[in-house]
């Protein structure tokens, strides 16, 4: 009778000093990133400030309770962007919206072909990285099945700064707009009332344990986000998380996937800005083709649906509608609505998909290296001890 196999140890927590130095590093970027009015300035500011702390030596390391419990906060922030009000005028958008499904679909799928194929990535991390949105949700669900993290981010990010970056200088050169400041996503944590507070703590911690327990994926960030957008579409508070939580949740996600990049090489990240810049084009793309077909359909202006499909962020693809007189409610809420369509349909499909298709790794745990191994001796059974003569 064959003996069970003893439980793996887990491994021990990092030092410390390495959480202290990766956090400080983190929020330095972050601050800085967020002095620049950059988006996701937080995350993405921490994301680059630890990667090249990791990618220089220095000893970075974060434990992933961190990121369960700030994850947590960034779905109650998602949920919150539901308004009653939305109800009210989501009638009208019942055709753009199921466009929006389309397109998502569509342009996942194109990009993921050529991430594949072209940009060489492995299925799964090809998969995660091609949806149009969801930087920090995407790298989690991602991580989870088997999927790179480290290329999930940078691709996405890379995304995120290219149309952003960007897409201003092209709608003022067709358009001839000039974007203002950008708004504030919320209220300061001195403004905040405790009972909001309450609402969204229980919003955070319900949706966590309810998703746990019908086994969602990514059940920090999903349960959540569905608890919170339930809670803000009924009327029952239109509380949001202050920026500062908001920040701070930001901070840690960003902080943890630098601290990834330890011993990662300048190869990896020239390469893998590449492919985000191929993939960037086929989104946008995409996303005027649809918008351009569905206008006749939908009967709202093309500029409108480009926006309100632009694989950009909600804040900043607000403020552009705003300056064109676009309806910046339409632009948002589909905006919201596609990221809740990417985080609860991507890790579903990502199941119904043949193995033929997406293959899956063994374990899980362990994450496919586009890197080279270091070089050392080959793999293999330790050398046997000389024998007394």
């Amino acid at each position: 009778m064959a003996k069970p196999k003893a439980p793996k140890p887990k491994a021990p927590p990092p030092p410390i000093h390495k959480i202290l130095l990766a956090l400080t590093i983190g929020a330095l970027g972050g601050w800085l990133a967020s002095l620049l009015q950059g988006p996701l300035a937080w995350m993405i500011g921490a994301m680059c400030a630890t990667t090249v702390a990791a990618m220089c030596g220095l000893p970075v390391a974060l434990p992933i309770v961190f990121r369960t419990a700030m994850v947590a906060v960034l779905g109650v922030m998602l949920g919150s962007g539901f308004a009653p009000e939305i109800l009210d005028r989501i009638g009208d958008w019942v055709l753009s919206l199921l466009g929006l499904a389309a397109y998502t679909l569509v342009a996942t799928a194109v990009v993921a072909v050529f991430l594949r194929k072209v940009a060489g990535y492995d299925p799964i991390t090809a998969y995660f990285s091609a949806a149009p949105g969801g930087l920090s949700e995407m790298m989690i669900i991602g991580g989870e099945k088997g999927g790179d993290e480290r290329i999930i981010s940078l691709t996405h990010t890379s995304r995120i700064l290219l149309v952003v970056l960007t897409l201003p200088f092209v709608l003022q050169w067709i358009f001839g707009f000039t974007p203002g400041p950008r708004p504030p996503g919320g209220i300061p944590l001195a403004e905040a009332q405790a009972g909001d507070m309450l609402v969204l703590t229980v919003c955070g911690l319900v949706g966590f344990v309810l998703a746990k327990l019908a086994r969602l994926p990514a059940a920090a960030i999903l349960g959540p986000m569905i608890v919170s957008a339930a809670v803000h579409l009924a009327g029952w508070s239109d509380a949001k998380p202050p920026n500062e939580l908001v920040a701070a949740a930001q901070v840690v996600v960003g902080t943890t996937i630098g601290c990834r990049f330890a011993g990662v090489g300048l190869k990896l990240v020239g390469r893998t800005l590449l492919a985000a810049l191929g993939s960037t084009f086929l989104l946008v793309g995409s996303c005027l083709l649809f918008a351009v077909l569905l206008s006749p359909i939908t009967d709202l202006p093309t500029i409108a649906l480009f926006l309100a499909y632009a694989p950009g962020g909600v804040a900043e693809m607000s403020l552009i509608a705003l300056a064109l007189s676009v309806d910046a409610a339409l632009v948002a809420t589909h905006h919201i609505v596609r990221i809740f369509f990417i985080v609860a349909c991507t890790p579903l499909l990502f199941q119904l998909l043949p193995a033929r298709i997406m293959p899956r790794p063994a374990n899980p745990a362990v994450k496919p290296s586009p890197e080279p191994p270091l070089p050392g001796p080959p793999p293999g059974p330790p050398p046997r001890p000389p024998k007394d003569d």
